[in-house]
């Protein structure tokens, strides 16, 4: 399948089908589990959030150690169904989309649906590949947890598939 090189914003993704392969370009934030059980706390405790979430794009994903001379280490994605009872909180209160690896739920595909969001994955076992397309980090929260901090990439051509596109739209099959 032909990749075509696009910026992802808040609603260019729409016309993506599952299966699609693009290159993205811009912001991306890194989160894992612990990090998703303290944004879901703060909702639920009326907390302003460490993340705007309105629009973002979270990459579950823990960078390893970064070397000396290098903007980031090896970071490939994590199993996203980790992060399964987290997330339909998270794309009601405005997540625009995930990026992991492997299948989701049904209640995470019902909530891509419901709320126009997407998944994408991306190459497992190519963490220190997908580090070449990461620009800049900064850390946006949760500093204290290590690897599974919240952190802001800024990438460049990151190569992603449409796993599970806004209307509903699988690779994996339906359920």
């Amino acid at each position: 399948m032909k990749k075509n090189k696009i910026v992802l914003r808040l609603d260019d993704f729409r016309h993506l089908k599952a299966g699609a392969e693009i290159y993205f370009s811009g912001t991306l934030y890194t989160a894992r589990d612990q990090a998703h059980k303290r944004l879901v706390d703060e909702i639920k405790n009326n907390k302003p959030l460490a993340l705007e979430l309105p629009g973002a794009l979270i990459y579950y994903c823990g960078p390893t150690r970064t070397l000396k001379g290098k903007i980031i280490g090896a970071c490939g994605p994590t199993t996203s169904a980790r992060m399964d009872a987290f997330t339909p909180l998270l794309l009601a209160k405005g997540l625009r989309g995930m990026i992991g690896k492997g299948d989701r739920s049904k209640a995470v595909k019902e909530a891509i649906k419901k709320y126009k969001g997407i998944y994408f994955v991306t190459y497992a076992g190519c963490g220190a590949l997908l580090s070449k397309y990461v620009k800049s980090v900064k850390t946006v929260a949760y500093g204290d947890l290590g690897p599974e901090k919240i952190l802001k990439l800024e990438v460049e051509n990151f190569p992603l598939i449409v796993a599970i596109d806004s209307n509903g739209g699988c690779i994996y099959g339906q359920d």
